[in-house]
């Protein structure tokens, strides 16, 4: 092993940014739905050990050239990791192949290169301060840390994918999250992950002994790698199964095409889809939706304004019972007006509904959080007026919504509504003096096919249960809709690209975790700590030397 660590230090050039793109596009495997995570044993090493040739560079080499060659590495390690992690997004491009396919190369390269920025600047920032010793892992943990903080909320933020999701791959693992949230075990992950290089440091001579505290660091961190997933396990054992009284909920996954979705003559049979599934029986509802308290759909579901279709409302009232609720998610059209009553701009909303069993909108819920270039342009009327269109394309984009960030929908209890990959920005679900009972998150993952797209985005939906000790309900419309408890558990599932329901009662809520209480007190300690920590090593060395 020495040997390898030494040649991939050594390496410079075009041949140091290749490993490191192999190194970062090996480590998705680390991700869903695969979980190899054994990989960045060897992936996460191979950066730090040429981070360790990049700073051993002679006395000649200038500060700038080596701040810079330190971030085209982690540029180099980054970009690797996000072209195979994001290459679904290339699947969307093809939905209307004829209008959008010739933009699929940018996407898949453009939207990495742009992410890989971050660990350009984790590396590129920390290569000054760094030294042969244990902390300079420290330092490139925190500095990977910090920088996917800083990815989940530049430019309205995409932290997809973030390096502690790794660490995460059993039910038992995943509970950390309770406690520090992802974007900490981000910081754990590269610090265990790293393990070997604490032990294998190039330029080593033969038979030159490892250090005292090196062993120490590498025994200490896998004992906690395998005490988490043993205090995991025994946080379920004790884990509730307790369900909300009174309430029964039935998801429906239509599983229809996005290609066909919005073709005219497509409507009438989408839209029996929808109504022969919902009044099916099943052996848990024998009496089919007369059982039903709340009845789902997912993201903008029917191919059409539901609030303006009379013929469609009709049709609802008739079908759902009593006391039962159709929350579903609908394209929602608001035309402002000006202070003299005249006609202003036109808002169109990715939205969420709730009717009552007379089809009347009781609850709404505009989503909030847009995705760039697929319902709205950054610079929207400049790129416009390019010849340029998001995915949706609707004339001016969506309109981000700003109204309640909650809904009480009748007989159940309050939710936090997540529409599409609203699900992924971890410490976005409560509010500083309020708490939701449980969450919904309806998405199409249509977009992206078959592709692991659909499985990195329910289990990034999977984490935000486990961080908050909130039931996450979740129906799509290919998949994968899920019923998932306070502890990141799947109780019933569809497949991808499975049409079909899921009946099922509502989890019901645990106590706040303390990460729901504490985040942003538990990132401020672990952005000051884990930086201070290192340095004040490092200079105290020097100091003493």
């Amino acid at each position: 092993m020495q040997r390898y660590c030494d040649a991939i230090a050594g390496l410079t050039g075009w041949r140091r940014l290749l490993i490191a793109f192999v190194a970062g596009a090996a480590s998705t495997y680390a991700m869903a739905p695969y979980f190899f995570w054994v990989i960045l044993f060897v992936t996460i090493p191979v950066l730090i050990w040429q981070l360790d040739g990049i700073s051993a560079q002679t006395p000649s080499s200038s500060a700038g050239t080596i701040v810079g060659n330190a971030f085209l590495t982690g540029w180099a390690f980054g970009f690797g990791y996000f072209v195979t992690g994001l290459y679904w997004i290339g699947e969307a491009f093809l939905v209307e192949a004829d209008k959008f396919a010739w933009l699929m190369p940018f996407a898949v390269s453009l939207l990495p290169a742009g992410l890989a920025i971050f660990f350009g600047v984790a590396t590129g920032s920390i290569i000054r301060l760094w030294r042969p010793g244990c902390m300079r892992i420290f330092l490139l943990a925190w500095a990977l840390f910090a920088t996917e903080c800083l990815r989940g909320h530049i430019l309205t933020g995409l932290p997809w994918n973030l390096l502690g999701y790794s660490l995460t791959g059993t039910p038992g693992a995943m509970q950390m999250a309770s406690v520090f949230g992802v974007y900490v075990l981000t910081y754990f992950a590269v610090l265990v992950f790293a393990v070997p290089a604490f032990l294998i440091i190039p330029g080593k001579a033969p038979g030159e002994p490892v250090a005292e505290s090196a062993w120490w660091y590498a025994i200490i961190l896998l004992c906690l790698f395998i005490v988490s997933e043993v205090a995991g396990q025994v946080r379920l054992s004790y884990a509730s199964q307790a369900n909300v009284q009174g309430v029964r909920l039935r998801l429906i996954q239509p599983n229809i095409a996005q290609a066909e979705k919005w073709l005219p003559q497509n409507r009438e049979w989408i839209t029996e889809r929808y109504f022969k599934l919902s009044q099916a029986k099943s052996e848990q509802y024998p009496e089919g939706l007369k059982d039903v308290t709340h009845l789902i759909w997912p993201e903008v579901a029917l191919p059409f304004l539901m609030a303006r279709e009379t013929d469609f409302l009709d049709r609802l009232a008739l079908m759902l019972p009593e006391s039962t609720s159709l929350v579903t998610g609908s394209v929602r059209i608001h035309r402002n007006t000006s202070e003299n009553g005249e006609a202003a701009k036109t808002d169109i909303l990715n939205s969420i509904f709730v009717f009552n069993d007379k089809a009347e909108i009781t609850q709404t819920y505009d989503k909030k959080h847009l995705v760039p270039f697929g319902e709205y342009l950054p610079f929207q009327n400049l790129l416009e007026f390019m010849g340029l269109e998001q995915l949706t394309r609707i004339r001016g984009g969506f309109t981000a919504g700003t109204g309640q960030t909650f809904i009480n929908p009748g007989d159940a209890p309050e939710f936090r509504p997540l529409i599409c990959y609203e699900a992924i920005f971890p410490g976005s679900i409560n509010n500083s003096d309020h708490r939701p009972a449980w969450m919904l998150n309806v998405t199409n993952d249509g977009w992206f096919g078959e592709s692991t797209g659909p499985h990195q985005h329910l289990h990034q939906a999977r984490m935000r249960a486990v961080e908050e000790g909130l039931p996450l309900i979740r129906a799509a419309n290919t998949g994968v809709s899920a019923i998932i408890d306070p502890y990141g558990r799947i109780r019933y599932q569809l497949s991808l690209s499975q049409e079909g329901l899921i009946d099922s009662r509502l989890p019901d809520a645990i106590p706040a975790t303390i990460y729901s209480k504490f985040g942003v007190s538990i990132l401020l300690f672990f952005v000051l700590s884990g930086f201070l920590f290192p340095v004040l090593i490092i200079l105290k060395k020097e100091k003493s030397v």
